[in-house]
């Protein structure tokens, strides 16, 4: 039996005689008790430790020397009293004459043999629960001892903090004594802090102070916190201002049991405010020098953290700048090229073939402004058309997308969540977020690989994911099968322009376009990816009450115009001009002015007005306080907005009344069109 079992659970037997101590140890072995035979008293006396939990003793053993056991014995902690068992053996004397065999001050329950092995397990079990309530009280008795070592070790801490403190920190109990000071009360009182302790208040402070403060002590004492201002005489320096405040301090009862003081030495603050109408150079002077100490500690620290936000900042500006110059330059390239082609042509005379470059300077174009819609997007500045959704619908809907645009190499798998989520989304950006999800999970995976489309409803935990506040929320995960990110480029994932792909293969605006979506319709995301394992983009989605589903509205003829009168609000004067030539190309008669202050006297006349078209981001008035004008004089007057980007115009249904329309810029001017004869009384 091996001597490195737990605490108080070992047997230790010695029984020297015959082959009693290998009978009692396979007795209790059976019970599943540990028993450890030892040769002789000697041998016991060494080994008895903690892990002792009795000793069964033949009268044999004790007739020797006993010397080293009792010295052993006499060894053993406070706590600990092993117990005995001692086997006497009926023969060995006779039972009037009995006299012990152990000192009185072993533990022992003495037994007679012949014993039954049942008399001996209840012996040893009972010997055992009483040895296991000693290392109950060690136990006990040492977090008694760890918790008042660290509570002395606490309070010297606080009496350290406390001494250093330049104010005057105490507590005095109900009966107003003393029963902590700070060093502080030495120099200010010139009496040792253990003269301080004990002492009713009257007696530190005088009679005639007392007087003036005991109104002040016996509000702390009913509960109410007193601050005031006090002029203290010092010997040295003339006078103190000081401001006393008297905190109350409430037992674990919730009763009163006295009362904090804190008297901090205002009088530099107090000299500075008298001093500053006359004399601004000298308080200068003397806030320099008593903040010198704390501007010398923290010069260091500001300038670096300082230095840190400015290099980010223009690391931050130069990406994006840099980003946006390139793409654009490229763009623009493709745009202005192409239209001097054309150009150059028309002064040839030729005409031939001038559709492929018109075609490309609009691919061009279109490009430029898919760039700006995704700065939009990062910047949460993009204009949402928000509107209840279920998220497995547009799940569903959105796989024939996918599959389209990633090929046959990648297989998508969609897993719509068993019951219904709804939200209240711009369902046309979310699909587009997905797409650029699961383009850059195509590229992640250039030899195929699978696409998990994955939506379920989730609470969320408080810390479970970072950015992710607690609370329910629809979840809705991508998840492939590729190469992974590293977490150096998880974390940079979002910045506008970071890519990992090789150049004029990636902008490095697709994620951050989905991060400013997921913000700015109010929920949010989190990447999960290692190395070699593949990435998972999780976007969390509000959930909100489901709504009956408006019918789609039939659809109503395209006709040209017949002469409607339409005022045009446009501070840019190309888009006026292209603006003009296609509502008179449909047959309107259009009016355009470049502000709102020409707007404001044409919609206040008698004129015929069918529809007020105008932009958004007007100079002074803006296009929305323009239409709140115009509805006082003309209350069922169209409206038409046309918006590059404008703050308040991000969530169209907040921004957007009764007979009021939106259109994004850039447009194509045949959608311009379509908004313009949607817009008029009956679909013009």
């Amino acid at each position: 039996m091996s001597d490195s079992d737990d605490g108080g659970t070992v047997v230790r037997i010695v029984a020297p005689f015959g082959r009693d101590a290998d009978s009692i140890a396979a007795v209790l072995a059976n019970a599943g008790l540990k028993p450890h035979i030892a040769p002789g008293l000697e041998v016991l006396a060494s080994q008895l430790d903690d892990r002792t939990g009795l000793v069964v003793v033949t009268q044999e053993a004790v007739a020797r020397d006993s010397e080293a056991l009792l010295q052993a014995l006499q060894q053993q902690p406070a706590w600990s009293d092993i117990p005995f068992i001692l086997l006497r053996s009926a023969r060995s004397y006779r039972r009037s004459t009995r006299e012990p065999l152990l000192p009185g001050s072993i533990n022992v329950v003495e037994m007679d043999r012949p014993l039954g092995s049942m008399s001996l397990l209840s012996a040893v079990q009972g010997a055992l629960r009483a040895r296991a309530k000693q290392f109950v009280v060690r136990d006990q008795v040492t977090a008694l001892a760890d918790g008042r070592a660290a509570l002395a070790r606490s309070e010297s801490e606080l009496r350290l903090i406390a001494d250093a403190m330049p104010v005057l920190i105490a507590f005095v109990d109900h009966a107003l004594c003393f029963r902590f000071a700070n060093k502080a009360y030495e120099s200010w009182f010139e009496l040792a802090t253990g003269d301080v302790i004990g002492r009713h208040v009257r007696e530190v402070i005088g009679e005639p102070v007392w007087q003036q403060r005991r109104p002040a002590m016996e509000a702390a004492l009913a509960g109410r916190e007193a601050v005031f201002e006090i002029v203290w005489p010092h010997r040295v320096y003339g006078r103190r201002d000081c401001e006393v405040r008297y905190s109350p301090r409430r037992d674990a009862d919730g009763r009163i049991d006295g009362f904090h003081v804190f008297v901090t030495d205002i009088t530099a603050a107090k000299l500075a405010l008298a001093s500053s109408q006359q004399h601004a150079h000298a308080l200068e002077a003397m806030v320099a020098e008593r903040t010198r100490e704390l501007e010398a500690q923290m010069a260091a620290r500001e300038a670096s953290d300082a230095a840190l936000r400015q290099s980010q900042k223009m690391e931050a500006i130069g990406q994006l700048t840099g980003g946006i110059a390139h793409d654009f330059n490229n763009m623009l390239t493709g745009i202005l090229s192409a239209l001097d082609i054309v150009r150059l042509r028309l002064d040839m005379g030729r005409v031939d073939d001038l559709e492929r470059f018109l075609d490309t300077a609009t691919a061009s174009a279109q490009r430029a402004a898919a760039l700006t819609q995704r700065l939009l997007a990062f910047s949460r500045r993009q204009s949402l058309d928000a509107r209840p959704v279920e998220i497995n619908t547009l799940l569903v809907s959105v796989q024939h997308l996918l599959h389209s645009t990633l090929g046959e190499a990648v297989r998508i798998r969609a897993e719509p969540s068993p019951l219904p989520l709804h939200a209240t989304l711009d369902a046309n950006q979310f699909e587009s977020a997905l797409l650029n999800l699961a383009i850059n999970a195509r590229d992640a995976m250039p030899h195929g690989g699978d696409l998990t489309l994955r939506a379920s409803a989730v609470s969320v935990r408080q810390g479970q994911y970072t950015a992710v506040p607690a609370g329910d929320y629809a979840m809705v995960a991508v998840a492939d099968t590729g190469a992974g990110m590293a977490p150096e480029v998880v974390e940079r994932a979002f910045e506008p322009f970071f890519t990992t792909k090789p150049i004029g293969k990636g902008t490095g605006l697709g994620m951050s376009m989905v991060y400013g979506f997921m913000q700015q319709s109010g929920g949010h995301i989190a990447i999960e990816s290692s190395l070699g394992e593949g990435t998972t983009v999780l976007l969390f989605i509000p959930l909100s009450e489901a709504v009956a589903e408006d019918e789609p509205a039939p659809s109503q003829p395209i006709r040209r115009g017949a002469g409607q009168s339409i005022l045009v609000v446009e501070d840019d004067e190309q888009v006026r001009m292209l603006v003009t030539v296609v509502l008179e190309d449909l047959g309107y008669h259009a009016q355009v002015v470049g502000g709102a202050d020409a707007a404001i006297p044409i919609l206040a006349s008698a004129q015929t007005i069918d529809l007020l078209v105008t932009d958004v981001g007007l100079p002074g008035l803006n296009g929305r306080q323009l239409a709140e004008i115009a509805r006082q004089s003309r209350p069922a007057l169209p409206i038409l907005f046309m918006t590059g980007y404008a703050e308040k115009a991000q969530e169209r249904a907040a921004f957007l009344d009764e007979g009021m329309a939106m259109i994004a810029k850039p447009f194509l001017l045949d959608e311009f069109s379509m908004a313009v004869r949607t817009a008029m009384p009956g679909g013009a």
